[in-house]
C-alpha cells in the first residue's frame, strides 16, 4: 500500500527515501499538512515509530505517557504541552496502533486534530483529546488590547482560551484583566474576577497577584455589596503574610458594613486582626514587624465595626470588640466613647455606663451632640433596669442646669447651629446619604497612593455618615440653645414606669418638682393633667383617682374638666360608690362640676330610684347657676380629649402603654450578674445564678445563654457543659417561644466545631440555614483545618459501633458542608483535555 503526501512526498512499504526525509522536513518547517499512511504490517514493523528529520516519534510512548498524566491533576498542564510539542505542525489522518487499539481521528475546521483511543485512560470506553497549535504571543497581545479597550467579553473569551492552552497568562496581563473587571463595578465581572483569583489560590499560584490588586478587587467587591468574597480576599492576604494596611482595609469594611452579613464579617475581621496583637505578641520595635504593625486596628476601624453592630442589632458581637481594646492597647477617641455608650445601653450594662460617664465628662473635645447621645443612653439604661430614683434625679438635675443657664448672661448669643445639628434628622444633616456611587478609582491612580490616604479619608467619611444616623435614635434628650433638656418621651417613659410599679405618690412629687424647674404651665396643660387623662382613657380609673388625691394633698388645684372626665368614666362602668367618693373629693378641693356632670349624677340617682337625691342635685345645679349643655357621648369626649393639640404627652403615653410591657427589670439585673461571673470566668457562680434566676420565675433570654456559652468558651475544654446547656436552651425555647439569634448560634457552633461535636454542629447549622441566618463558612473551615484536619481521613474501620458510625457520618457531613474537597473542580476543568 502506498501513502500520499500533500507536498508531493511519497512513502512506500513503511520506508522513506532520502528525498522523502528532506521534503518531510521542509513541510514541517512550512507547517504543511502531511498525510501518513502505509500497510498495517509495515507500520507494525517500525514499532509504531515515525521517522522525521529531527528523530523518531514513538506514538506508543506518547499514549502511555498520556494515560498516566491524565490521572493526575497536578500534571494536566504537562500533558497538554507534551502533545502540543509532539504534533504541533502535523495533521495526522491515521496513527499507529497502541496495544492493538488504534487511534481514531476527527477533523476540526480550525486545523486541530481530535484523537480518540480506546484505552482505560478515560472514564468511558473512548474519549477525545484536543491538540491545537496557537500563537501564545499573539494571544497575549489580543488579551491585553481587549482589556485596555474595555472589551471585557472578548478579553474573557481570550482568557478562557489561554487557560485551555497554557493555563494562566503572565502576571502583568492577569492583574490588568482583574483591574479592568473591577473598575467596571459590574457584579457579574466582579464575580468572574474573584473566581479567577480563587482558582489561582486553589492551584497554589497566589504569587500571580500583588497586594495592591487584591486590595483593589476586595474594595470593588465590598462597594458593590459582595462582602463575603471581599472579606475572603482580606483573610487570604493575611494568611499569605502580605498584610494590608489599616488605612486600606478600614475603607473596605466601611463598605461591607452596609449589610447585615457585611457588618458581621466586619466585626469578625477586626477581631481576627486584633488577635494577632493580643498581649503584645507583635513587638513594634522590630523592623521585621513593620508590615504587621501597619495592619493594627485604629479607632476609625473599630468605630466602623461598632456602628455596623449597632445598626443591625449584633451588639453582643460589638461587646467582644470592646473586650479586645485593652488587650491590644488601642487608643479610642470621643466618637468611640459615644458608640461604646450605645453598645452598653443595648446590652443593659448599667455599671459600665456609670464608669464611662466619668470619662466622658472629663474629655475636652466632646461636643454637645455627643453629650446628648451619651445621656440618652444613660437615662434609657436607668429606665430599663427600673432605677426610677436615678432617672428622676438625672432629669431634675438636667432641668435645674437648664434653668440656671437660661438666667445667665450670654446664653442668647449661643449659636443656633448646634441645635439644628443636634435635633435634625439624619436626612437633614447629610444631604447626600451614603448610597454607593458608581464612580471608582482607576487602578493606576489607586497604585500611586502608596499610603492609601484616599481610602483612609473615605473610611472616615463613611464613618461620619453612619455616626450621624445614630442621632436619629436619640429620643429622650434634646438640646435648646446648646442646653440639654428632657423630651416629652422622657416623661412618658417615666410615667409608665411609675404607674407599672404602682408608685403614684413618687410620680406626683416628681412631676411637681419638674414643673417648678421647667417653665410654668397652665393647670389645664400640665403633665399631671395629661397623665390623669391618659389613665382614664386606658381604664385605669383607680390610678387616676389616686393621682387626683395626691395632687389635692400636695396643695395643687385641679381643674373641673378632669373630675368631669373621671366622673363620666365611673358612670360608664356603673361604679356608683366611686362616683360619690369623687364628688366628695371635688367639693373638698373646691371644684365646681359642670352641667354634664350633674346630668350624669342625676341619671345615676334615677337608676337607683333615689328620686329625692336626684331632686337635690337638680336644685344644687340651679342654685349654682350652671348653664345646661347638650350631652356629649363619652367616647367622643375621650377622642376629642386625646386629639387636642396640646395633648402630645397623653397621646404618646397611650401609644407607649398599648405597645405592651418591656422585659422585666429583674431579667436585666440577673443578666448583668451572670455576665459579670462569666467575664471573670467564675462559671460555677454563673450556673448558680442561672438556677436562682429560673427559680424566681424570671425567664432567661438569648443574652443570658450567650454569656454562658462565651464564658465556657473562654475557659476552654468545657464542651460537654455547652452541649448540656444546648439541650436546656432548646427545651426552654420550645416551652417559652424564645427565638435564637445569629450571635448565640454562632457562638454555640464555634464551640461545637472546636470540640469536635459534629452531630450537634450539624444541628446548629441546619437551624441557622432554616432561619436564613448568615454563617461564616470561612471561619469554620479554618477552625476545622486547624484542629481536625486529619479526622476520618482514611478508610472507615471494618468494625465500629453505631455511635462511632454516627460520629463519623456527622464529621464527614460537616466536612462536605464547609467544602473541604478542593479537588471537586477537577471534573469542571477536565473538558480542557477530554470530551467525556
Amino acid at each position: 500500500m502506498r501513502a500520499t503526501v500533500s507536498s508531493g512526498v511519497q512513502h512506500g512499504g513503511g520506508r522513506r527515501g532520502g528525498g522523502g526525509d528532506g521534503d518531510g522536513g521542509e513541510d514541517e518547517r512550512r507547517g504543511g499538512d502531511v498525510v501518513v499512511g502505509g500497510g498495517r504490517g509495515d507500520d507494525r514493523s517500525h514499532g509504531g515509530k515515525l521517522r522525521t528529520e529531527k528523530g523518531e516519534l514513538n506514538w506508543g510512548k506518547i499514549c502511555s505517557r498520556l494515560s498516566i498524566l491524565l490521572r493526575r491533576e497536578n500534571e494536566m498542564l504537562h500533558v497538554r504541552r507534551v502533545i502540543s510539542r509532539a504534533t504541533s505542525n502535523y495533521i495526522l489522518h491515521k496513527c499507529p496502533c497502541v496495544g492493538c487499539k488504534p487511534f481514531r481521528y476527527l477533523h476540526d475546521q480550525n486545523g486541530a486534530l481530535m484523537l480518540r483511543h480506546g484505552v482505560d485512560v478515560f472514564s468511558h470506553n473512548f474519549s477525545t483529546v484536543l491538540v491545537q497549535a496557537r500563537d501564545i504571543g499573539r494571544l497575549h497581545e489580543e488579551l491585553e488590547t481587549a482589556t485596555n479597550e474595555g472589551r471585557f467579553n472578548d478579553a474573557w473569551d481570550l482568557h478562557e482560551k489561554h487557560m485551555q492552552m497554557e493555563g494562566f497568562a503572565r502576571k502583568s496581563i492577569v492583574c490588568k484583566l482583574i483591574a479592568g473587571l473591577t473598575e467596571s463595578l459590574d457584579i457579574e465581572w466582579l464575580e468572574k474576577a474573584y473566581g479567577l483569583v480563587d482558582k489561582a489560590f486553589e492551584e497554589h499560584k497566589q504569587t500571580l497577584f500583588d497586594r495592591e490588586i487584591l486590595i483593589y478587587l476586595s474594595l470593588g467587591l465590598a462597594k458593590c455589596g459582595l462582602p463575603i468574597p471581599s472579606s475572603t480576599l482580606l483573610r487570604r492576604l493575611i494568611e499569605m503574610e502580605n498584610f494590608p494596611p489599616v488605612a486600606a482595609w478600614s475603607a473596605i469594611i466601611a463598605y461591607m458594613a452596609s449589610s447585615p452579613s457585611g457588618a458581621f464579617l466586619a466585626a469578625e475581621l477586626v477581631l481576627e486582626i486584633g488577635y494577632k496583637f493580643h498581649d503584645g505578641r507583635a513587638d513594634p520595635r522590630k523592623k521585621c514587624n513593620e508590615p504587621l504593625i501597619s495592619m493594627k486596628s485604629n479607632a476609625t476601624a473599630l468605630n466602623i465595626a461598632l456602628v455596623g453592630c449597632l445598626r443591625y442589632g449584633i451588639t453582643r458581637k460589638g461587646e467582644q470588640l470592646l473586650d479586645m481594646i485593652p488587650r491590644i492597647n488601642m487608643k479610642t477617641d470621643a466618637t468611640s466613647s459615644i458608640i461604646i455608650a450605645h453598645i452598653y445601653e443595648r446590652n443593659g450594662r448599667r455599671d459600665e455606663l456609670k464608669k464611662l460617664r466619668r470619662h466622658v465628662e472629663e474629655v475636652d473635645n466632646i461636643t454637645g451632640v455627643q453629650l446628648r447621645q451619651f445621656y440618652n443612653c444613660l437615662l434609657s439604661c436607668h429606665l430599663k433596669f427600673g432605677y426610677l430614683d436615678s432617672a428622676t434625679r438625672m432629669v431634675l438635675e438636667m432641668l435645674h442646669k437648664a434653668k440656671k443657664a437660661q438666667n445667665t448672661l450670654g446664653v442668647a448669643n449661643l449659636r443656633l447651629g448646634t441645635d439644628k445639628l443636634a435635633n435634625a434628622s439624619p436626612h437633614q444633616i447629610h444631604e447626600n446619604p451614603a448610597t454607593p456611587q458608581r464612580c471608582f478609582w482607576c487602578y493606576e491612580d489607586f497604585c500611586r497612593d502608596k499610603k492609601f490616604l484616599r481610602l483612609e479619608a473615605k473610611a472616615r467619611e463613611l464613618l461620619n455618615i453612619s455616626v450621624v444616623n445614630l442621632q436619629g435614635q436619640v429620643e429622650l434628650i434634646t438640646t435648646k440653645r446648646g442646653i440639654l433638656r428632657p423630651t416629652e418621651m422622657t416623661y412618658v417613659k417615666l410615667v409608665k414606669a411609675f404607674l407599672e410599679a404602682g408608685n403614684t405618690k413618687d410620680l406626683v412629687e416628681f412631676l411637681i418638682k419638674a414643673e417648678k424647674e421647667d417653665s410654668p404651665m397652665s393647670s389645664d396643660n400640665s403633665v399631671l393633667i395629661h397623665v390623669i387623662n391618659s389613665c382614664i382613657s386606658l381604664g385605669w380609673l383607680d390610678k387616676a383617682h389616686d393621682l387626683l388625691d395626691e395632687m389635692r394633698l400636695a396643695g395643687i388645684r385641679c381643674t373641673s374638666s378632669v373630675y368631669n372626665f373621671l366622673l363620666k368614666a365611673y358612670h360608664k362602668e356603673n361604679q356608683i360608690a366611686e362616683m360619690k367618693s369623687l364628688i366628695r373629693d371635688a367639693r373638698r378641693a373646691g371644684v365646681q362640676l359642670d352641667a354634664s356632670s350633674y346630668q350624669t349624677l342625676i341619671q345615676s340617682r334615677v337608676v337607683e330610684k333615689d328620686t329625692a337625691g336626684a331632686l337635690d342635685l337638680f336644685k344644687e345645679m340651679k342654685e349654682a347657676k350652671i348653664p345646661r349643655v347638650v350631652e356629649q357621648d363619652f367616647d367622643l369626649l375621650s377622642k376629642r380629649c386625646a386629639e387636642r393639640d396640646d395633648a402630645h404627652i397623653m397621646s404618646k403615653l397611650l401609644q407607649e402603654i398599648q405597645e405592651g410591657q418591656t422585659a422585666d427589670s429583674g431579667v436585666h439585673d440577673w443578666n448583668s450578674v451572670i455576665h459579670f461571673f462569666c467575664k471573670k470566668r467564675l462559671m460555677q457562680d454563673a450556673e448558680k445564678a442561672l438556677k436562682k434566676m429560673r427559680s424566681l420565675e424570671l425567664p432567661p433570654n438569648v443574652q443570658t445563654f450567650h454569656s454562658m456559652v462565651t464564658g465556657y468558651a473562654a475557659i476552654g475544654g468545657k464542651y460537654i457543659e455547652v452541649a448540656e446547656l444546648w439541650g436546656v436552651m432548646k427545651s426552654f425555647a420550645f416551652s417559652s417561644g424564645m427565638k435564637f439569634d445569629v450571635e448565640l448560634l454562632d457562638a454555640v457552633l464555634y464551640t461545637f466545631v472546636r470540640g469536635g461535636f459534629f452531630i450537634r454542629a450539624n444541628e446548629v447549622v441546619g437551624m441557622m440555614e432554616e432561619g436564613g441566618m448568615f454563617v461564616d463558612k470561612y471561619k469554620f473551615r479554618t477552625l476545622f483545618l486547624k484542629y481536625h484536619k486529619t479526622l476520618h481521613k482514611g478508610k472507615a474501620p471494618k468494625f465500629q459501633t453505631e455511635s462511632q458510625l454516627k460520629k463519623r457520618e456527622a464529621a464527614l457531613a460537616f466536612k462536605k458542608w464547609i467544602v473541604l474537597r478542593l479537588l471537586e473542580n477537577y471534573l469542571s476543568r477536565l473538558y480542557m483535555f477530554t470530551d467525556c
